[in-house]
């Protein structure tokens, strides 16, 4: 038999897709548990305040309700672990249902359980809630910070020829999975234990984190993550209502159940980005780049979700990019504010640190007359320069940025693209050209892997990573199919269930193909040594894995386009995506995630954003306020890769699923910049809405006609 051609690097389809197309999934919603109590909340209708009189009695009183509860019921439950990347200079309360006073719209007061859904609401309906609101609500606060220095950088900026300053403020963004939040707890009598189905990107820190906070062995709970219908880092942490659905499982002894209404997710879920950041940069009139001050500030909630600190640590930690800059000072600051919880969202600070770099690099270029591409290749760090260490502490693994911008100017047509953008002008068209570098860091740490070779020739490959429909199956069976020299259709994987796979981390921060890609490469490996000295089936083999340091995938984007005069309304006319995500295992999927990403980045740049009035009142509480891209907001993408292994894991694989985050938000609001700089208009908030858009045109045409 002649060898056959290896699975990976074959863009093989999902092999959970025809599941999901035909209906087959079974979501949170669609879990069966007979005679099951469906959890409501009574949630805050104020930003702050304190709790003057909470009275459950009259819930009690509506049909089909079992119970109602308050927060004295749950005060002696544990608090939520949070992961200190900055240093914490307060720990944060986490009340799972308010404790005298409520810190937020939406937090969680009351709960009612009762036989259906209409009836649970109709108890939290007929609860009696007042709220003393007389009193100021407290400031923002500092609860993290962080600093960074290399170098003099005082002695940069005096000796500078050039120096450019920015500001930018994120929108507020609202995540919005197509599944909403949602747990199904089934009872069980024989162990007094649970087995829930969580939507999460993360089952064994659910199952971790109810131990611990419930104060119960791990071995009475079962969490399984099966159909998951998006995350994008909402569903990365434990939620007051999920914890408390568990508790009352216990309490009552009943299966529960809660499922988050579109509602429910805008008020209470995690929001993401809203940072704010200030940056100065230090150049010589050849446009070497000589000393980078920045400070960013991210907002957090009252309550911080496990990865709460990562977005106001990535937002500085990634600066200056990938880019040489001898001296630096950078800090960091996460702020809590009476407003709904902020953590970690597709990119959790890339984009932000990314936009601010892009920003400064693009006015680098206008001040000092160079282009704008040419700028950025004589200040990355060469390739034979890599791995290097950063002065925030990170090493660069590998790669070669410069040949990226290459592959760029040729695959985008740069130089013509340029050229059409000057024949526009000369019509009067608001047309711009707009680049971006990026640097996308996966995860760190450890991820597990079983695999089996049963009797009858099949293989079965257990996963402590998770899936939310990344089709991180498929890419794990090929990775065993090849490494074994089985044939694809033998490989069965599973991952997402505790009771059934190896402990692990989890799907977070592009870190599951890397790692725990890596920790089945090694599985198989050992496997096949067993194998390959005699050893009879079935053979199991068991790998956890840590990784040597982070894989820092890149790339860089191009985008034209053009904005209509009269209605401030953008037509991307071209957008060109280069990406090294190292080793590519499955090209679909990279693909796949590389137009996911970009049209989340779309979105910020363009259209969403969360907004609260001045008393803390949502404003944007559903997606007719609320705006989502659709299928026409899409251009079409020229997507590009290139594969610069990573030495630092077994696999050689880099993440590529927060890139499109990362790399368009910074190319799109330079284009539109670089549209306006004829107007005199240097800088714009995101999102650039067209009737912002319009408002600065006609401001800076009426202010030109004076």
């Amino acid at each position: 038999m002649p060898p056959r051609p290896p699975y990976i690097g074959r863009p093989l389809p999902d092999l959970r897709s025809e599941r999901s197309l035909r209906g087959q999934g079974a979501y949170v919603a669609d879990i069966e548990l007979p005679d099951a109590l469906h959890v409501a909340f009574l949630r805050s209708p104020v930003a702050f305040g304190t709790i003057v009189d909470l009275d459950l009695s009259s819930a009690l009183d509506v049909a089909c309700v079992l119970a109602a509860h308050g927060g004295k019921d749950v005060s002696g439950l544990g608090k939520l672990s949070v992961n200190p990347v900055i240093e914490m200079l307060t720990s944060p309360s986490y009340p799972i249902l308010a404790q005298q006073v409520v810190q937020a719209v939406g937090q969680p007061v009351a709960a009612v359980l009762g036989t259906s859904a209409d009836s649970a609401l109709d108890g939290c309906e007929a609860i009696r809630l007042a709220v003393d609101e007389s009193g100021p609500p407290p400031a923002p606060d500092a609860v993290a910070r962080q600093a960074w220095s290399n170098g003099d950088t005082k002695d940069a900026f005096a000796n500078a020829d050039i120096v450019v300053e920015c500001q930018l403020q994120h929108p507020r963004l609202a995540p919005s999975p197509m599944e909403p939040r949602g747990i199904a707890v089934r009872y069980e009598p024989a162990t007094d234990g649970v087995t829930i189905w969580h939507s999460t990107q993360t089952p064994h820190r659910t199952r971790k984190e109810l131990a611990a906070i419930l104060e119960i062995a791990p071995e009475r709970i079962t969490v399984i993550a099966d159909c998951v219908g998006g995350a994008f880092g909402m569903k990365a942490s434990l939620y007051p209502e999920e914890i408390f659905t568990v508790w009352a499982a216990l309490e009552h002894k009943r299966s529960t159940r809660w499922v988050a209404t579109r509602s429910e997710d805008f008020l209470s879920a995690t929001q993401g980005r809203g940072v704010t950041s200030y940056g100065r940069l230090a150049l010589s009139k050849d446009g070497q780049f000589l000393g980078l001050e920045a400070r960013t500030d991210a907002p957090v909630g009252r309550w911080l979700p496990n990865s709460g600190l990562v977005t106001a640590w990535n937002a500085a930690r990634i600066l200056p990019g990938g880019y040489v800059v001898p001296s630096l000072e950078v800090e960091t600051q996460a702020t809590a504010q009476n407003l709904a919880p902020t953590g970690i969202y597709r990119g959790a600070g890339r984009p932000e640190a990314n936009c601010l770099m892009e920003r400064l690099v693009d006015k680098a270029a206008k001040a000092s007359g160079i282009d704008p591409l040419e700028i950025r290749k004589r200040n990355l760090t060469p390739a034979h320069s890599l791995p290097s260490k950063t002065a925030t502490g990170n090493v660069l693994d590998s790669g070669d940025y410069a040949n990226a911008l290459n592959l760029l100017r040729q695959h985008a047509g740069y130089d013509e693209a340029l050229r059409i953008r000057d024949e526009r002008r000369q019509r009067g068209a608001l047309a711009g050209v707009g680049i971006a570098f990026y640097l996308e860091p996966s995860g760190n740490g450890w991820e597990s892997a079983e695999v089996s070779w049963q009797s009858d020739g099949t293989i079965i490959v257990a996963s402590g990573s998770s899936s939310q429909g990344h089709g991180r199956e498929t890419a794990f069976a090929q990775i065993a199919a090849d490494t074994l020299q089985v044939d694809f259709d033998a490989v069965t994987v599973r991952c997402g269930d505790t009771a059934h796979c190896p402990e692990g981390i989890g799907a977070l921060a592009s870190r599951s193909t890397p790692i725990g890609g890596s920790a089945v490469l090694r599985a198989c490996n050992d496997l096949r040594a067993q194998i390959e000295a005699g050893a009879d089936l079935p053979v199991t083999a068991r790998c956890q894995y840590e990784n040597d340091g982070q894989a820092w995938g890149y790339g860089c984007y191009m985008v034209s386009l053009e904005i209509d005069h009269e209605t401030g309304e953008i037509t991307l006319d071209r957008v060109t995506c280069v990406d090294d995500a190292g080793r590519i295992i499955n090209p679909a999927q990279v693909h796949g995630q590389i137009r996911g990403g970009f049209a989340q980045g779309l979105g910020e740049a363009l259209l969403e954003q969360v907004i609260y009035d001045e008393d803390g009142q949502l404003v944007t509480g559903s997606f007719m306020d609320y705006a989502m891209p659709r299928a026409v907001d899409l251009p079409p993408l020229d997507i590009h890769t290139a594969q610069t292994p990573s030495p630092l894991n077994a696999l050689g694989a880099k993440g590529v699923g927060e890139a499109g985050t990362i790399g368009a938000p910074p190319a799109i609001l330079n284009a539109v910049l670089d549209a306006l700089a004829p107007l005199g208009i240097e800088d714009m908030d995101m999102p650039l809405t067209p009737s912002k858009l319009w408002q600065a045109i006609t401001s800076a045409e009426q202010e030109t006609a004076r």
